[in-house]
């Protein structure tokens, strides 16, 4: 099976005041100490992924350079990323290649470096298209910055592209998110992500909000109703637009390969439990137990690094730091864990689950267990089954979280440091 790969790159011109990412701004002069780090970690893969018990596949079918702002790198550092990927693992021709990019940071340098790279996918953190609402949040980009950037990218020859929104920005109205929905369709990109705004501490915003102030515009962030209007009314738009909804937030146009749409492969492993490994600050991995893990019980092993610069960069790659940093964020998944992994990953799909293959994997026994809450989720107005399949309905989506914490039968059990 061929395997994904993620890598993190945590830097960014300006911290967005509602982002509640493991990023930041930092010097450059960090930079390049930091690539030599990851690029290690992908030369040292294979013994760290046997160390934590999982297979790692050589094929590699995706790349995705997220963060952060990976554009913010100079074009030699972005080249050493993917020829330390390419050095350790076979990247198909075909493979899906993207790297996330602020509006507004793709000189032609970087363009050119993407070309170079292989990048074939480009992720575009608009986020709106109203310049008052980007520049509330620390954005430092303009709708005319967009759209240039979206015209350069195509005439480069980079015409995959996708589109990230957010529902809920200080100041956003009905009539100015349905400026940024036709902006977004005007556009023709392929593929669009729309998320409603997290309301955390981790965020300044969140916690401004949290706090009842109006600091960072806060007083200005729509009501929870609207934030829900928003994102309803963007899933109606964009369908009618040609732009279809595949999972909770993410729409992409119809083609003649794959699921039928112009899906994000990278993202698809996710959510299908496919395997894939991260490097570099906050970075996940997914694999495959080995067979001596297996044979304990095991399905899969999941693992992170730590969520800080320092204590990535402290940790280092190579050595008895490195690996009982990842132990202690590894989680070893059993048959349990799995089925309930793909009932609340699978449905964020919109074509659901199969309750015929899960039975068939995972055995009747264990599935029965969920008919009851399963049937009250639907009697609910959650969930909806047609023939075998099972998938969250639109109110379902909406209230997804909460659907999918009735899956979760004992989530903390399974963590084991080391």
């Amino acid at each position: 099976m061929s395997q994904g790969i993620y890598i993190s790159v945590p830097f960014c011109r300006t911290k967005c005041s509602f982002c509640n990412f493991a990023s930041g701004v930092f010097s450059r002069v960090l930079f390049d100490r930091y690539v030599q780090q990851v690029c290690s970690d992908i030369e040292s893969s294979a013994g760290v992924a046997r160390e934590m018990g999982g297979v790692l596949e050589a094929d590699v079918d995706s790349i995705y350079l997220g963060g952060g702002t990976p554009s913010v790198l100079d074009p030699d550092q972005l080249q050493r990323l993917f020829q330390a990927v390419r050095n350790r693992f076979s990247v198909g021709r075909t493979a899906e290649i993207t790297v996330e990019c602020a509006p507004g940071t793709i000189s032609n340098e970087i363009l050119d470096g993407l070309l170079g790279c292989g990048v074939n996918r480009v992720s575009l953190g608009v986020q709106s298209f109203v310049d008052k609402e980007c520049s509330s949040v620390g954005r430092l980009h303009t709708r005319e910055i967009t759209l240039a950037d979206i015209a350069r990218l195509r005439s480069a020859g980079i015409g995959n592209i996708s589109i990230d929104l957010i529902a809920g920005l200080p100041h956003q109205t009905d009539e100015s998110w349905n400026f940024s929905l036709r902006e977004t369709l005007a556009t023709g990109v392929p593929h669009v992500s729309v998320y409603m705004l997290e309301v955390d501490d981790d965020s300044r915003l969140g916690n401004e909000l949290l706090a009842g102030g109006s600091r960072y515009h806060a007083h200005f962030v729509p009501d929870d109703d609207l934030i829900a209007d928003l994102y309803l009314a963007a899933c109606e738009r964009l369908e009618k637009g040609g732009v279809q909804q595949y999972e909770i937030s993410n729409f992409a146009r119809p083609v003649t390969h794959g699921i039928g749409l112009r899906n994000s492969r990278h993202n698809l492993k996710y959510w299908t439990r496919q395997p894939y490994i991260g490097f570099g600050v906050d970075a996940h991995s997914m694999l495959t137990a080995t067979p001596e893990v297996k044979a304990r019980g095991i399905d899969a092993v999941r693992f992170a690094t730590s969520d800080s610069l320092d204590g990535y960069s402290s940790a280092g790659n190579v050595g008895e730091a490195g690996i009982q940093q990842l132990q202690a964020f590894r989680t070893l998944i059993d048959p349990q864990a799995a089925l309930e992994e793909s009932l609340f990953l699978g449905l964020r799909l919109n074509y659901g689950i199969s309750l015929r293959e899960l039975q068939k994997q995972f055995g009747e026994g264990m599935l029965e267990s969920y008919r009851p809450i399963i049937a009250e989720l639907a009697e609910a107005g959650l969930l909806q089954s047609a023939a075998d399949r099972l998938c969250l309905t639109a109110r379902g989506r909406l209230l997804s979280n909460e659907v999918f914490g009735r899956f979760l039968k004992d989530a903390n059990a399974r963590t084991t440091p080391a």
